[in-house]
């Protein structure tokens, strides 16, 4: 029998089952068949000298725009966005149009993401019908449909009373419920941090207690609930304090920080620059090293991008009128090497948060590469640099604060089930 693929000698970090050496990985029939030294035949060969190679990356938190907003970006789009990014794996968050708060748009998600099948899609259910923050939706029909958590991500679960009990109903079927803390009372009209910053350009600012308050009644909920409480995007030093807090009591309360947070702070925005607008905004240095400290640590698991296309007439308005996000699918790998380079994380801990952990938070048949596994793997070589032109990305959105900036690390084969789905062209 000849083996379909096989990745020689590379440096495989498979944090799932502690391994990092340099070895072969080979593949058979979509799955991995064996890490080690390979001496049969293959159909195709992948020389990965001076490269690693570990699990399909996972992002747990993309907004694809599939239906209802298929101008910023589509499936087949952001799919070709994420295995450019070394992306195997990723959940796309329910604020579409319709919303996913129904079974039946949720098979559409999951059929068009077959269609395209480049890489795998897990679409998040909504925790309220029509993203309105008052009635619970099918939870358990959706995730029959294939949800595989629950959020209202765009908007807040602003009700405590929904929050309770979808923590509690949630919880009996071992799904997390994934909160955008914000407070509207405290951030409505605002668009970037409140502090020094906003105050110098004019512009009003969302402060931090807009996102640490919500987190402080929501720890109290899944206490009372005994739920699975997950943090999207945190930002701020209060709400890193609080989530390590949870943790040590014991409590079922997780969280995941995007690449712009730990990279990037408010200044970013001076002279206005709309493509550094987002929500949560960029936040203080003191807030970033809080975010890197709860990376080091481990309070902060998993690292996701939010993903956030829009088209250039939603970031070419103004600040205050911008749209909030960036892209991050792209650049997720090479932002989040500084990690590796600032001592802050080892290689095989950084690649954990970006594969293993968000796997085992939502019960994902991904993340890991033992004998047997569905054969998902990133290629990348950590040294590679490059330059970012918003015009060459593969998303159909170029709405990016990188736009000119120097990258390193740099992806260069990405494998989804056995089939190689990108590859760099090499200069």
């Amino acid at each position: 029998m000849k083996i379909d693929l096989v990745i020689r000698q590379g440096r495989v970090i498979d944090p799932a089952h502690g391994v990092d050496d340099v070895a072969d990985v080979w593949i058979h029939d979509g799955c991995i068949a064996g890490i080690g030294s390979f001496d049969g035949k293959a159909k195709r060969e992948l020389d990965a000298h001076g490269l690693i190679v570990c699990p399909g990356l996972i992002d747990m938190h993309v907004h694809l725009r599939e239906p209802g907003a298929e101008w910023k970006e589509d499936i087949e789009s952001g799919s070709l966005a994420a295995v450019a990014g070394g992306v195997t794996s990723m959940c796309c968050m329910p604020n579409t149009s319709p919303c996913l708060d129904h079974a039946a748009v949720v098979m559409q998600v999951k059929m068009r993401a077959a269609q395209v099948g480049l890489c795998h899609i897990h679409p998040i259910g909504a925790v309220s019908r029509k993203l309105e923050g008052t009635e619970l939706t099918e939870m358990r029909e959706l995730s029959r449909a294939g949800a595989v958590a629950f959020s209202d991500d765009g908007k807040p679960i602003w009700h405590a009373g929904v929050m309770r009990k979808a923590l509690e109903y949630a919880s009996t079927f071992g799904f997390l419920v994934i909160q955008h803390a914000e407070e509207f009372q405290l951030t409505k009209g605002g668009s970037i941090n409140e502090g020094w910053i906003s105050t110098q350009l004019g512009v009003q600012g969302m402060p931090a207690e807009g996102e640490d308050c919500v987190i402080a009644r929501d720890v109290m909920l899944t206490r009372l609930t005994g739920g699975l409480y997950h943090v999207a995007h945190i930002s701020t030093a209060g709400a890193v304090a609080q989530v390590r807090a949870a943790q040590a009591e014991g409590l079922a309360v997780t969280t995941e920080a995007a690449p712009h947070h730990f990279a990037l702070t408010e200044e970013e925005v001076l002279g206005y620059r709309s493509d550094a607008k987002m929500s949560p905004p960029l936040r203080t240095e003191a807030d970033r090293q809080a975010v890197i400290e709860g990376l080091r640590d481990g309070t902060i698991s998993v690292i996701a991008t939010d993903h956030a296309p829009h088209h250039v007439d939603d970031k070419r308005c103004g600040l205050e009128c911008a749209a909030f996000g960036i892209v991050g699918l792209e650049t997720m790998l090479p932002i989040s090497l500084m990690l590796v380079r600032d001592g802050v994380l080892s290689m095989a801990e950084l690649i954990a948060k970006m594969t293993v952990n968000p796997a085992r938070l939502l019960n994902l048949p991904a993340g890991d590469l033992g004998q047997g596994a569905v054969a998902d793997v990133c290629i990348f070589d950590p040294d590679g640099e490059w330059v970012l032109d918003r015009n060459k990305l593969r998303s159909k959105s170029h709405n990016t604060p990188w736009h000119g900036k120097s990258m390193q690390g740099q992806v260069r084969y990405t494998v989804t089930a056995g089939t190689v789905v990108f590859e760099q062209e090499q200069a």
